[in-house]
Parts: C-alpha cells; structure tokens; sequence
C-alpha cells in the first residue's frame, strides 16, 4: 500500500511521506474529455489563447506566438499543480471554468519595458465611474480598503483624486471598454489591470457584467480589487493557491482577510518594507515536507485522498503523481476554512467534515442541503466541544470518533451512538498513546499517523492488533 522509504527521505515528516507517496492498490483513471464536447475544447481554446497565448502586439501583454496547444496546457497544468499531461483532462478543464483575473498567467511582465514599478510611493487613484451593483459609498470603501491592504505592507501611500492624470484610473466596463482587451460577460475574467507605466499604465477595469458586493454573495468587489491592485503596482500572477495574486477568485470572507506572506514578499521586493519597527507579517501556505507539519484532516474521497490543513486541502489521485493543492474556499465558499476531521461514508456516497460542534456534508462536490448540523445529533454528549478525527469501516459501517482519550463508536444504519462507548483509544488501539490528528481507512485497516512519534501505525481489524508500519 506504500511505497518504501529511502534514506535521504527519512528527515522529511511522515505526512510529507502520506501526501507525495501514498498510492492505493485499486485506482481510478484520469476522466479526459469526451472527444463529442466541442464546446468544452472550444473554451479551452479561448481560455489558453487568452491566459497563455494572448493576441495583439500590445507591450502589456505580448508574448511570442505558434506554441502548440499540448504545451500550454502542460504549462496552464504546471502553473496550477495539476497532473502534466497535455490533455484537456477533466480537472483541467474544471480550473478553466473558474472565475478568475483577466491578466495572463506567464510571466508578461518581463516583456515591458524599464522598471516594473512606480517610481514614486505617493499614488493617486481615481473612481471614474461606478457599478451599479452597489452603493457608491461602498464602492468607495472596497477600493479604499483594497489599497490599503498594499499600503499596509509597503511604504506606499494612496490619495483620492478626481483628475484626469491620477496615477492609476478604475472604472466598471462591458464586453469591449476602450482598452482592447474585451471582457467576456458574466462569470469567466472578473477583472483586469496594468502595470505600472505611463499613460494606461496602473488603470484598473472591472467586468460590469458580473455582481460585485461587499460580502460573500456575487463576487467581492474588495477581493477582486486588491488582486487587481497588485497588478497595478507591479505584481504578477502566483502558482500559491493561498495567495492573493493567484488569478483563481477564492469567496472567502472579507473580514478575516489577511495578506498572505507570499504577497507581502512580492510587494516589498519592489517597494521595501514599511516604515517602522515592526514589520508586517502574513499566513503562509503550509509546506507538508516540514518535520513540524501536522493535518487538521484526512478522508478518502470516491478513490482519491483529500489532506486538510488550516484553509487548505490536498487531492491525491492514485494515479498522479501530483498532489493537488486548493484553498477550502475556492471549492466550497459555505465552509469553514478550517476543518477539525473527516471520513467518507460509502453507502451514503458522502464525505462528513466537522469544525468545532458542527458538521457538513458533501455529495460529490456539492455541499448538501440541510447542512450544517449539531454533532449532539448524533448521540455525542454536550462535553465534547470538537472531534479530533474519524474514520468510517465500511465493513463494520460504523464510524470511530476520536476525542481526546477516548473515542465513539456510530452506528450509520441505526444513527446512534453504540452501547458501551466511549472507550479508552490506548486500551483498543494499542500504541496509540496521544490523540491521533487524523485516522483514515483503506481495506479494513486503520492508518495513524503520528507526528510526534514519527511513526505510522496500522490497526488491522481482522486481527485487532497494532502493526508498526514506518519508523522514522
């Protein structure tokens, strides 16, 4: 079920080892395309033509031509983390249809001419117009706060002006707006700006066809302006999916926004720090091959593995190499950005995800209805504030769950909690001795990994005894 390890990769942690390694016996094939779908190749044309290949001899966004489709989606696939096939596979064209910046992905800005920046940190900004979606009060607020997440990071100042020589113009558009690069209607490019340089160098242009807000329903104008921001100030695009320029819109909640440090890094590249003493700090994407990394998660997922970490999950398929890195948000904008545990039941073909006293569920993709419910539902006593992890034996159907010292046993069939429980987890599962982070199930074994101990460990339910599987 594992591959072995070598010796120069028994430093890395043991989830590092899960994530990268893990392959089960009996895999799924990559679903490609089916070769009827001419409207899918048809976007996925458009959208490598426009992202990878983009028309016109514009300076802003000029890039050599005649690159055979096969490479840039092998290139598009790079730059997100997906399998590198060259084949419209379906994941693939899953990233296609999301909504996303309008600025290309490849690296445009080494093409422009001089100092990718501004050469002063005092900028003015103009509203030209505004969308009718919301108030103009708001839509002041969200362009003040957008700036002022770059301004907070980096010695730039932003003042409002209404001149026609502000540094950087923003205004709300359809279809074809005056710059030759049209937009495309609702959903698809949200928005787009250019870099720094004179003229329409900084100016900022918002799809008027979608719904910007100020909260979570349509699209966030505040988030969408910041990303674009970054644009005008000199940033491209980032393969991290937790950062803000990456070109994918994530529907997280403004309110807890925080700059991620990816983007704190890129900013003060061309600007510097901020003046004072303290220097801004941001989250970060966590690295699964750092010895002190540790999952909030894990779950089999109709064949494939899903690893939750903080505001990020992992998708291995056993049949790529790759593993797959998303934020939470960017799949499923009503969940939690953190997840507490997980398991899949097969009969339901549903995954349960539980944060604090609540839980979800998942049919497919597609959060179900009716969600999200009390875990007291389920039969646990109001002593239990969380659930560490747990695991679904689709032999026994019966769901363990992890709390503490102690776990439930969870009857599917009869939605109660079983007679004599909870139990001593170090008693029935012996060698486990610290609540586990995460227990997943594959052929009637228990998989616990162990960070602290640097072990995995197997409870096999034929003959309910504990195996060491890998020592670290």
């Amino acid at each position: 079920l594992f591959y072995s390890i070598s010796v120069e990769n028994k430093m890395k942690s043991l989830w590092c080892f899960m994530l990268l390694n893990v392959v089960f016996s009996s895999a799924l094939p990559v679903e490609p395309i089916p070769s009827t779908e001419g409207e899918n190749r048809q976007l996925a044309q458009e959208y490598l033509a426009k992202y990878y290949e983009p028309q016109g001899t514009s300076k802003h966004f000029k890039m050599s031509n005649d690159i055979p489709i096969a490479d840039k989606i092998r290139q598009m696939q790079g730059f997100f983390g997906l399998q590198v096939t060259g084949k419209l596979d379906s994941k693939t064209l899953e990233m296609m249809k999301k909504a996303r910046c309008g600025v290309p992905d490849v690296a445009f800005y080494s093409t422009f001419p001089g100092d990718l920046k501004w050469k002063k940190n005092d900028l003015t900004y103009r509203i030209v117009n505004y969308t009718p979606d919301m108030s103009p009060s708001e839509v002041d607020s969200a362009i003040q706060k957008a700036l002022k997440v770059w301004s907070d990071v980096s010695p730039l100042v932003f003042t409002k002006v209404d001149s026609d020589d502000a540094d950087i113009q923003i205004s709300f558009g359809v279809r074809e707006h005056g710059d030759s690069y049209p937009f495309d209607g609702p959903d698809g490019q949200l928005a787009h700006a250019f870099p720094p340089s004179p003229g329409i160098g900084g100016d900022t242009h918002f799809d008027d066809d979608e719904t910007f807000t100020a909260g979570t329903v349509g699209y966030n104008l505040f988030l969408v302006a910041a990303h674009e921001f970054g644009h005008a100030l000199g940033l491209s695009h980032s393969s991290d999916p937790g950062a803000l320029m990456n070109p994918v819109y994530s529907n997280i909640d403004p309110r807890n926004f925080h700059l991620p440090q990816d983007d704190i890094n890129g900013i003060q590249s061309l600007y510097g720090a901020p003046i004072g003493p303290v220097k801004p700090t941001g989250p970060t994407t966590p690295e699964p091959c750092d010895p002190n990394f540790f999952l909030d998660a894990v779950t089999t997922f109709r064949g494939e593995m899903m690893f939750f970490k903080s505001r990020f999950f992992w998708r291995k398929h056993p049949q790529m190499q790759e593993t797959e890195l998303h934020l939470i948000s960017s799949f499923w904008a009503d969940l939690p950005t953190k997840i507490d545990a997980a398991y899949e039941s097969y009969e339901k073909d549903m995954v349960f995800l539980f944060r604090g006293k609540n839980y979800w569920a998942l049919n497919g993709y597609t959060l179900v209805q009716g969600y999200p419910k009390s875990i007291y539902e389920m039969g646990l006593p109001k002593t239990v504030e969380k659930i560490d992890a747990a695991v679904y034996n689709k032999d026994t159907r019966k769901t363990l769950f992890f709390v503490g010292s102690k776990y439930w046993s969870y009857d599917e069939a009869q939605k109660t909690m079983d007679q004599g429980y909870p139990r001593k987890i170090n008693l029935d599962f012996p060698g486990i001795s610290i609540t586990p982070d995460a227990v997943v199930e594959y052929n009637g074994n228990f998989y616990f990994p162990q960070v602290a101990r640097m072990v995995a460990r197997i409870y096999r339910e034929t003959d309910r005894e504990m195996h060491t599987l890998i020592s670290l």
